[in-house]
C-alpha cells in the first residue's frame, strides 16, 4: 500500500496568501498535485496548519482524502512530514508540496520502483541540492528519523535524512530522461512564478489542440 502526503501548511510568506488554494488557470494549485497523486497511491493525506480550513479542503478534494492539521504550531515542512508519516497507512509514502503543479506520474512511479529495500529515494541535483519534498520514504523508518531530528532541535530535512540508513539518491540527470525540462520540480513561490506556470499550461493546451 502506498500513501501520498501533500504538505499544505506553510505560511507562504513570499506569496502573501495560502498557495495551496491559489488559482492556476481556473484550478487551485493543490488540485493539480492531488489529481496526479490519486492515480498512483492508495490514500492521500493533506497536512494543513489551521483546523478552520479543513472544510475547504474536504469540499475541494472529497471526503475520501484525509485532511490533518499539523501536530505542532511550529509551521515547518519537517513538522508537516511528521504529521503525515504518523498517520500514513502505507508502507511507503510519497511526500509532496502543494505548490508543484507539474509533478509527473512517470517520475513518481519511477521513484516508487526504486524504493525496494530502501528507506528513502530522493532526487539530487548535480550541485548536491536534494528534493526531500518530492521523494519516497519508507514510512516507519522516516517517522522515527523525523522524531529523532525534531527531538534534537534539528528542523531541516537533511538532518532527518542523514539519520536514516539505506537512502538512495537519484540524479536529476536520470529523471531528465522522463521529464526533459525537469518541470516536475518547478514550484511556485511568487506571482511571477505563477504567471510562468500559467504560460506553460497555455502552451501545452495549444500543442494539444494542434
Amino acid at each position: 500500500m502506498y500513501t501520498g502526503v501533500i504538505l499544505a501548511g506553510g505560511r507562504s510568506r513570499r506569496f502573501g496568501e495560502n498557495k495551496a488554494l491559489v488559482q492556476l488557470v481556473g484550478k487551485p494549485l493543490i488540485v493539480y498535485v492531488h489529481e496526479q497523486l490519486a492515480r498512483i497511491v492508495d490514500e492521500i493525506i493533506i497536512v494543513i496548519s489551521k483546523l478552520s480550513d479543513k472544510s475547504i479542503y474536504t469540499n475541494l478534494l472529497g471526503k475520501e482524502t484525509t485532511i490533518l492539521t499539523d501536530l505542532s504550531d511550529i509551521q515547518i515542512p519537517l513538522m508537516g512530514a511528521l504529521t503525515g508519516f504518523t498517520y500514513a497507512k502505507g508502507e511507503y509514502t510519497i511526500l509532496l508540496s502543494c505548490d508543484t503543479p507539474f509533478i509527473s506520474q512517470k517520475v513518481m512511479r519511477f521513484l516508487l520502483d526504486m524504493s525496494k529495500d530502501m528507506n528513502a529515494v530522493i532526487p539530487r541535483w548535480p550541485n548536491g541540492y536534494i528534493e526531500p519534498i518530492q521523494a519516497v520514504y519508507k514510512t516507519h523508518p522516516a517517522l522515527q528519523s523525523t522524531k529523532g531530528a525534531l527531538r534534537k532541535g534539528k528542523l531541516e530535512f537533511r538532518s532527518m535524512i542523514n539519520d536514516m540508513q539505506n537512502v538512495r539518491y537519484v540524479s536529476t540527470s536520470v529523471i531528465e530522461k522522463m521529464d526533459p525540462a525537469l518541470i516536475s520540480f518547478f514550484n511556485i513561490n511568487t506571482l511571477a512564478e505563477l504567471r510562468k506556470a500559467e504560460e506553460t499550461i497555455r502552451k501545452r493546451n495549444v500543442q494539444d489542440d494542434a
